[in-house]
């Protein structure tokens, strides 16, 4: 913990002595050595080119790039696939290794540059998606402030966060991150919770309110009373939480990989087969030649490449290419609630009011403390309250204690938002008035002690959920589907009925939802989709995360971003990715059998070693051209119909607690 709280706090150098900056300059070369490999072999090749047929250069002079290449690309890449090979870890790029050795053993310089240069390529990609996973803890670092303004008597100076003991009050000023949980002691004004919850609106605060690590404050300066070391805070925890999830994220093999464990033996046993019965050394390089996996190297990533493209022009952001091999061996779906199988706007549908009470009067009082709320059902009764013209009040005293509802003092009103069942534990007077359960949510307005009215109201699934939830077993071979949220179970469990989910796991908090994660990720391949801060940790942990919606740090955690706020655009992807394996399946299968044909007439002596270069050329080309295809839109990019969701009373009633 200690160490994260560092990553949070530590205030960066301004001027680093010149030793530090060459070692950290020496790290960061290090770190993407397949990057400057790749680069480097890349120039390598275009000197070479130019030596050779623009200026007309001795042949002794145009292939010096080249060798220069193999030594400072192609040693380094051997040498790591040796490693991999004392490992018994067989890959396409093995194959490639021993292509780079037998090119140099040929004199044939230039295609040996070219291996590198694809070799080199392919790792600097996938490393480049790795890294992204990093960039999710630099994006929550550095939304937290370095300092925090202590007041102390009528001093206020600025200390820093591991300074900050439970107790102590602080100031946060306008446009501020808060730096710690608290309570607000003094001020009103409003904070932006988005970044945390995922809900994109404000909660007001006035004295009473909590508080969390990361909100950020609006145009109104707020005192607090610190309730946790910044250590502590909940901020602090889910940045915790999200680097436990990136040192433990799922390896995923690449389809490359999964095929060159195939191929790569088949290939070497042929040319030592040659070479053994024939006696002739020229037959082993010969067969190695036309068996470089061009069509592993070339005609996947084009097809990855194509698919990214054709991904993007539908709004949706591919960030791990990994994930389009992957789609044929999902077999777990867990989806967020909120914001992912429902709009997130929940709709007060009915009012019903207790003897004794106006309507109009109970929902002025319901919004006015409302307004203090972070709970989505808030938002409903404020555009209720908006729809009506009501003059909202101020409030007092606000609370909301765990299980207890909200409650404050408005106008004068001792004001109570709770639920039914709470409402009958306590034998509030009036409880007698409650109306029948029936489906959807609920919550109850307690006024001076007594029950006065129930509130109804419907987060309306989106129209295409049952749609595509019942489509994915059948068409996309899921299968389980859940719903993981971290709201209360009875509105999880309405959900899950009006979209035709079974399981479900409800009120879980960042790190419950990351345990439940690892262990179905550990029994089989998962998707996650969500859109809120508090799904990242999640997704990383997912075998494939998908994050709908506009949390920045949900967007970096996640492999796939759709861009638009629609379950359409999941199925989409997964139409796009089944659609890139299928193209990458057949020009890398296809490439390879055609390869095979070429290194049974190497063995038997019909190619030599330059006839077996250029028609490994020509199977590139016809493994790039299918590989192309992957750019291009299919007919059926969606098979989800936009049907509208009966939220009728045919489903078994359930209720709500707020």
């Amino acid at each position: 913990m200690n160490t994260m709280a560092q990553a949070i706090t530590a205030p960066k150098l301004r001027h680093q002595p010149p030793t530090s900056r060459f070692w950290e300059s020496v790290t960061v070369i290090h770190r993407r050595r397949t990057s400057v490999i790749a680069a480097f072999s890349c120039a390598a090749i275009l000197v070479h080119l130019i030596l050779r047929f623009a200026l007309r250069a001795a042949p002794g002079v145009s292939q010096i790039p080249l060798l220069a290449a193999l030594v400072f690309g192609g040693v380094p890449l051997v040498y790591e696939l040796a490693r991999n090979l004392l490992r018994r870890e067989f890959g396409s790029d093995l194959l490639a290794g021993i292509s780079i050795v037998t090119s140099v053993l040929l004199h044939e310089y230039l295609a040996g540059a070219i291996v590198v240069l694809m070799l080199s390529g392919g790792e600097a990609l996938e490393n480049h998606a790795l890294r992204n996973a990093s960039s999710v803890l630099r994006a929550l670092a550095k939304r937290m402030p370095g300092i925090a303004h202590r007041k102390r008597g009528s001093v206020i100076s600025d200390v820093a966060l591991d300074d900050i003991a439970v107790g102590d009050t602080l100031v946060i000023y306008p446009h501020d991150i808060s730096p710690v949980d608290g309570t607000v002691i003094e001020g009103h004004g409003v904070m932006n919770e988005a970044f945390l919850t995922g809900e994109p609106f404000e909660i007001t605060k006035a004295t009473g309110s909590a508080v969390i690590s990361g909100a950020v404050n609006g145009e109104s300066a707020l005192t607090i009373r610190a309730s946790r070391r910044a250590v502590d805070s909940r901020y602090a925890k889910i940045m915790e939480v999200m680097r436990e999830s990136e040192q433990n994220q799922p390896h995923l093999r690449r389809l490359g990989d999964q095929l060159g464990a195939i191929y790569t033996p088949v290939a070497v046993s042929v040319a030592l087969l040659a070479w053994v019965i024939s006696g002739e050394a020229v037959r082993f390089l010969a067969v190695l030649v036309i068996a470089t996996p061009c069509p592993l190297l070339i005609a996947i990533p084009v097809s990855i490449i194509g698919s990214i493209s054709l991904a993007a022009r539908r709004s949706i952001i591919i960030k791990n290419p990994a994930v389009l091999e992957q789609i044929a061996s999902w077999r777990t779906a867990i989806f967020d609630k909120t914001g992912t199988l429902t709009y997130g706007e929940p709709k007060l549908t009915q009012q019903l009011i207790a003897p004794g009470f106006e309507q109009k009067e109970v929902l002025t009082l319901a919004a006015s403390l409302e307004l203090y709320s972070k709970h989505p059902l808030a938002r409903a009764i404020l555009a209720a309250a908006s729809s009506e013209a009501l003059q909202l009040q101020q409030a007092s005293r606000v609370s909301e204690p765990p299980g207890q509802g909200l409650r404050g003092t408005v106008g004068g009103h001792e004001v109570q938002i709770t639920s039914r069942g709470k409402l009958i534990t306590e034998k509030v007077p009036g409880a007698d008035h409650l109306p029948p359960i029936v489906g959807g949510l609920e919550c109850v307005i307690v006024i001076d002690g007594r029950f006065a009215a129930a509130f109804r109201l419907r987060d309306a699934p989106r129209a295409e959920g049952r749609s595509f939830i019942k489509h994915l077993g059948p068409k996309h071979q899921f299968k389980r589907i859940m719903i993981l949220s971290g709201d209360r179970e009875s509105e999880v469990r309405y959900l899950a009925e009006e979209v035709g989910i079974s399981e479900i796991h409800a009120e879980q908090s960042p790190e419950q939802k990351l345990r439940i994660v690892r262990q179905e990720t550990a029994h089989a391949k998962t998707l996650y989709v969500g859109d809120g801060i508090n799904d990242a940790p999640a997704m990383m942990a997912a075998t494939v995360g998908m994050a709908i919606g506009n949390s920045d740090v949900t967007a970096e955690a996640a492999d796939i971003v759709a861009m638009e706020n629609s379950l359409k655009k999941v199925d989409e992807f997964m139409h796009i990715s089944r659609r890139m394996r299928s193209i990458a399946l057949q020009s890398a299968v296809g490439g390879m059998l055609l390869s095979l044909g070429g290194m049974m007439f190497a063995a038997a002596g019909y190619l030599t070693p330059v006839a077996g270069a250029i028609s490994q050329e020509i199977i590139d080309v016809l493994a790039v051209l299918n590989a192309l295809r992957g750019a291009f839109p299919p007919k059926l990019i969606s098979d989800i119909a936009e049907l509208t969701v009966n939220r009728g009373a045919s489903h078994r009633p359930h209720h709500a607690n707020n």
